[in-house]
């Protein structure tokens, strides 16, 4: 028997028992989905969060009372304990960083409530920043301008927004010049940010900017801010930089000699580190779901290998009557055993990138479908064929002849 004709015995066997054949595959197919839909999962948030979420720059850094990158709940409530960053704080770092190009600060409301006469949006986000945070993060405008330093020296009651807030407040109108109430305060549209989509169901888009003086001023001069600095340069500039930020805070606020910061400096590279490790812990933990149901369905491909070796018997001492040796009985059942693997992780990569590429279309979760994932798939599926497929094959090979011919059809 040629490899082809066996391949094309095993195809027909799926195709004359369709629902046992859909069962059959069913651990297969889900295993090796889970392993495309978590790959490509993975991979597309890999590039989204390296282009998009932490892209600060080589050249920037972000000084906080608490850690954005906390990893355990000690950090949390050892950040929680520290004095919060005054706008004195970042005055001092503005004024003495050498090594920094730009500093600017910022602080948010997450949650809050925007209204144009009888429309309001809630959850907006509400960010307070200086000018130069404008350039520090790369944000651009579709129109209109940025805010300005007379607007933050003069508390200037104006505002930019996302293009959320543009759809839902001001339908079919141009927002510039007009007005809408911030918690009740009346702010001026000067500028429409430029629109940058959703990121894991979240837009990115439902805010609103304001000078960080006028958020003070209307939501209270002690609120948390953060520091953020451009170094002129990246390596050693940056470290100069930071190092520069730090004795000038650490000063400030009474660090002890020896003693930890009482707030925290981190960079790009300390989002991207994160989020490597997160990411791989999920990668890890989907891929051992993923193995339960490949090993399922390799033992439910063992034990329909034994029945058809069963519901076969008679061919099997036909075969071996017309000269069939033990190793053509076993290399049959071994790549019909594989093909239907093979099958059910064809399946499963469909299945997996079809997830995966629904996912991202309904809450814009990012995806990058890889060619070597799917390679991947493909062989693991095969490779379960292998090691499933070997005992009921060696069981149809070591069939005696006589007793197989025997046996009833």
């Amino acid at each position: 028997m040629n490899i082809s004709e066996a391949i094309k015995i095993a195809l027909q066997s799926l195709w004359a028992n369709k629902l046992r054949s859909a069962l059959t595959l069913l651990g297969v197919v889900i295993g090796v989905a889970a392993v495309i839909a978590v790959v490509t999962f993975v991979n597309g948030i890999n590039g989204y969060v390296a282009e998009k979420i932490f892209s600060l720059g080589a050249d920037v850094f972000i000084i906080s009372k608490v850690s954005p990158v906390i990893t355990n709940v000690d950090q949390l409530i050892e950040g929680e304990k520290r004095k919060d960053l005054t706008l004195d704080d970042y005055k001092a770092v503005l004024e003495s960083c050498r090594h920094c190009m730009l500093v600017g600060s910022s602080t948010f409301n997450p949650s809050g409530h925007v209204k144009r006469g009888g429309q309001s949006v809630n959850d907006v986000w509400i960010r307070g920043m200086t000018p130069t945070m404008w350039p520090i993060f790369n944000l651009d405008l579709s129109t209109g301008r940025t805010l300005n330093e007379n607007d933050e020296n003069n508390r200037t009651a104006v505002a930019v927004i996302g293009t959320d807030v543009v759809d839902n407040l001001f339908p079919g109108v141009d927002p510039l010049g007009k007005e809408l109430r911030v918690e009740g305060q009346a702010y001026t549209v000067v500028g429409i940010g430029t629109k940058q989509g959703t990121t894991l169901g979240q837009s990115r888009d439902n805010y609103v900017g304001i000078p960080l003086s006028a958020y003070l001023k209307q939501f209270g001069s002690h609120s948390a801010i953060r520091i953020s600095g451009k170094a002129s340069g990246v390596g050693s500039q940056l470290d100069a930089a930071i190092d520069e930020a730090r004795a000038i805070l650490r000063a400030r606020r009474h660090d002890a000699p020896g003693k930890p910061d009482s707030f925290s400096a981190e960079t790009n590279a300390s989002f991207l580190s994160l989020w490597s490790n997160l990411s791989s812990t999920f990668f890890i933990a989907m891929i051992v779901i993923a193995a339960i149901s490949l090993v399922v369905g390799g033992i439910v491909i063992m034990n329909i290998m034994l029945v058809s070796v069963t519901e076969r018997t008679r061919e099997i001492g036909v075969r071996k009557a017309l000269g069939a040796r033990r190793d053509d009985i076993l290399l049959q059942f071994l790549i019909e055993s594989v093909t239907m693997a093979l099958v059910g992780g064809a399946a499963g990569v469909l299945l997996g990138a079809s997830i995966a590429k629904v996912v991202t279309l309904a809450i814009g979760m990012p995806s990058a479908i890889k060619l070597w994932a799917v390679v991947a798939g493909v062989g693991v599926a095969a490779i379960v064929g292998i090691f499933f497929g070997v005992y009921p094959a060696r069981r149809a090979a070591m069939l005696d002849p006589i007793t197989a011919l025997r046996a009833e059809t």
